[in-house]
């Protein structure tokens, strides 16, 4: 797997990396624009300003359990290519560490023939990664700092998922 940090595309049709450098969303771009795809859909989650039940964030830092985070995003790519079989190219990058408001700290990009497909296997990875992820938020606003309180706990992603 090509780790955020170098920026560089990997040869094949999935690029699963975690790392502390901004995300190399153009190279993504790049990457998944191909002859045979005649869509493309890129999500980005970016730092806002406010989250649930707190105003005033001006950051945020992302921590992970690295392997086993690149472990279950690789098994979502998986599970998208099952449930979508013509999807071209699928990235799924997240960023640790300290990041500022409007910084992107997540991207999954889906190219395929047609939009209907890429745009439901995006959603699916986003919702899936959110929901399985073993990737931890701390928030950081003018009166303190704590953990995201939209915190729940990590869903194990089943065998049959993308069926």
């Amino acid at each position: 797997m090509a780790g955020v940090a170098s920026a560089i595309a990997p040869e094949g049709i999935d690029w699963v990396a975690l790392g502390p450098e901004p995300l190399p969303l153009d190279t993504a771009n790049r990457w998944a624009t191909v002859p045979g795809a005649g869509a493309l859909v890129m999500f980005l989650g970016i730092v806002r300003d406010h989250a649930d039940g707190r105003d005033g964030v001006t950051g945020l830092t992302y921590e992970a359990y690295g392997p086993e985070a690149t472990r279950v995003m690789a098994e979502i790519v998986a599970a998208a290519r099952v449930r979508w079989t013509d999807i071209t190219r699928v990235a799924l990058l997240h960023r640790v560490g300290d990041l500022a408001l409007s910084e992107a700290s997540v991207a999954v990009v889906v190219s395929s023939p047609h939009r209907g497909v890429a745009f439901e296997a995006a959603r699916f990875c986003i919702d899936t990664l959110k929901e399985s992820v073993p990737i931890w938020k701390h928030e950081h606003w003018s009166g303190g700092d704590d953990w995201g309180l939209g915190a729940h706990d990590v869903r194990t992603l089943a065998r049959n998922e993308g069926t």
